[in-house]
């Protein structure tokens, strides 16, 4: 494959004295031009096998980030089957992992100040976009649509804005087997959330709309991640001490810690266990990762799986068993992240 230059393979027509000096710069280019050679035949292969690593990596990161909102969904529902309601899960989520991620931006600040301080617009971007406004949407959709709803709108909204937005922003590329496999994933959704024509109302309208906002919310935070390549940890950080700063604060001024007191001690631990240091701190910062394994439109699609893995999550925790659609609904949704995440990511 290597096949030498003509002019260097030419044998020698007569055999004229020559220059030690020059014989031994001759080697040397010789040396030179074969080990460039060897470099450029072997670059792709290293390249390649670095990219597939790439892709297992933040699959396998994308399927525990899936896993995990699955998991503070079903302890969600749990909880409220046991006197919760859906702020006192936000207060302990925000709470939780904004005191967890302090000492981690304290040690940052300490070690290098300027890169908060210089870049703190994008820090604010990050903040909004994943923190509480976030929150305040998803939550608060529910009090308007129902919650088959959403099963499906947020994470229409992730997949689709997150392609889309990757494509406008990071000129990432949208092919025709990106989108196929997103559709197969909603067409999943669509199967494990039940929807039924009857729930669409004015009054769901509103909801499915703030549904929506918060999923191309979440969207961005990935373009933003991914464009200024911010660090996972810190991202994470940023986004829970803004939440702890400023939804917290209104709880307990609004609501009080009555409600959470009044709950059973294994109740509120578990909870503090589940959305505040799994899902609170692990959501985020597994996401983050993703996206600088993956991109920002790949890692906008394994959201999606969360339904249906909830479903299964669901089985033991809840007593739920999964109907046949769930089951069809996660395999249809499974098939189209494969053909979406393994389509090039760029132009």
């Amino acid at each position: 494959m290597n096949a030498a230059h003509p002019a260097l393979a030419m044998p020698a027509v007569t055999a004229l004295p020559v220059n030690p000096a020059i014989a031994g710069v001759a080697a040397a280019a010789s040396a030179s031009a074969s080990g460039s050679a060897a470099t450029v035949a072997t670059t792709p292969v290293s390249a390649g096998q670095g990219d597939r690593s790439r892709l297992l990596s933040g699959v396998a990161v994308g399927l525990l980030a899936a896993s995990i909102g699955a998991l503070y969904t079903v302890f969600a529902r749990w909880g409220i089957a046991h006197g919760l309601q859906s702020p006192d899960l936000t207060v302990l989520r925000f709470g939780v992992a904004g005191v967890l991620t302090l000492p981690i931006l304290w040690w940052a600040w300490r070690r290098d100040a300027a890169q908060f301080v210089t870049r703190w617009r994008v820090w604010a971007l990050v903040a909004l976009l994943a923190g509480t406004p976030f929150g305040l949407l998803m939550f608060g959709a529910l009090q308007f649509a129902p919650a088959s709803h959403a099963v499906v709108f947020p994470f229409m909204a992730m997949s689709l804005m997150g392609m889309v937005l990757g494509a406008v922003v990071l000129g990432e590329k949208l092919s025709r087997r990106k989108l196929a496999g997103i559709g197969v994933v909603l067409m999943g959704l669509v199967l494990v959330s039940g929807l039924d024509a009857a729930s669409f109302t004015l009054r769901a309208a509103l909801g499915d709309l703030m549904f929506l906002a918060a999923g191309t919310l979440w969207a961005g935070f990935g373009i933003v991640l991914r464009k200024h390549r911010l660090d996972p940890l810190l991202a994470t950080a940023v986004v829970s001490l803004s939440a702890l700063l400023t939804y917290v604060p209104v709880y307990f001024l609004s609501v009080g810690a009555a409600r959470l007191m009044a709950v059973l001690p294994q109740v509120f631990w578990t909870e503090v266990l589940v959305q505040g240091v799994v899902a609170g701190a692990g959501t985020l910062f597994t996401y983050a990762k993703m996206v600088s394994l993956l991109g920002s439109g790949r890692a906008a699609i394994f959201p999606a799986l969360a339904p249906g893995l909830a479903a299964l999550i669901a089985w033991p925790v809840l007593g739920h068993v999964p109907t046949g659609a769930e089951a069809a609904g996660l395999a249809l949704a499974m098939g189209g992240l494969i053909v979406a995440v393994t389509a090039p990511a760029r132009r």
